[in-house]
């Protein structure tokens, strides 16, 4: 099968799973926001598909979820979410391009994928709250982008891996636009 038919296929199926994932969490925000469910689709889009793919689903997700669904609310959480699941995309996709192809990269890039998704979000969020004169202090960041989402983050430390790995055992073997047989 051609190489850019299975990147639309995998992104698609990415962009569906995003959109269809936090209807597990009943639409309960608090449970949402512990459990981050778009945030594994877009994170494996962007290890499997490559950066490119994984910031064009990363972006669209929140963005497509708000509008067909009303969660999340358009402004500011939308928004701020489409930036942080992009940077997550591509962070996640770059990494494991560029790092040497042993099972360690997978994790190494998780971990810079969330904790740079959460920085973009964290100053995305400041800039649109500082627009509308509201508050979004120090305490706020870390609160709402480590504390009330480790759960999530967890869960994405040992869902991830174990796909991604499993993927490329399965023989899954393309990773963005030029990258090298891996495992």
């Amino acid at each position: 099968m051609n190489k850019i038919v299975k990147m639309t296929t995998f992104s698609a199926m990415c962009l569906a799973l995003a959109l269809v994932l936090p209807l597990i969490t009943g639409q309960i925000r608090t449970i949402g926001n512990m459990l981050c469910p778009m945030h594994i689709p877009v994170l494996l889009c962007g290890f499997i598909c490559g950066p490119v793919w994984g910031l064009v689903i990363g972006f669209a997700a929140p963005l497509l979820r708000s509008l067909c669904f009303g969660m999340p609310a358009l402004f500011p959480n939308a928004v701020g979410m489409a930036f942080e699941l992009a940077a997550y995309g591509v962070i996640s996709g770059l990494l494991f391009l560029k790092l040497p192809k042993k099972p360690w990269s997978v994790y190494v890039s998780l971990i810079c994928a969330i904790v740079g998704g959460r920085l973009v979000w964290g100053a995305v969020r400041f800039v649109m709250l500082g627009l509308f004169k509201s508050e979004f202090s120090f305490e706020m960041f870390i609160g709402s982008a480590f504390l009330t989402a480790w759960p999530g983050i967890i869960l994405q430390i040992i869902l991830i891996p174990a796909i991604v790995l499993a993927l490329r055992k399965a023989g899954i073997k393309d990773s963005g636009a030029s990258a090298p047989k891996i495992y």
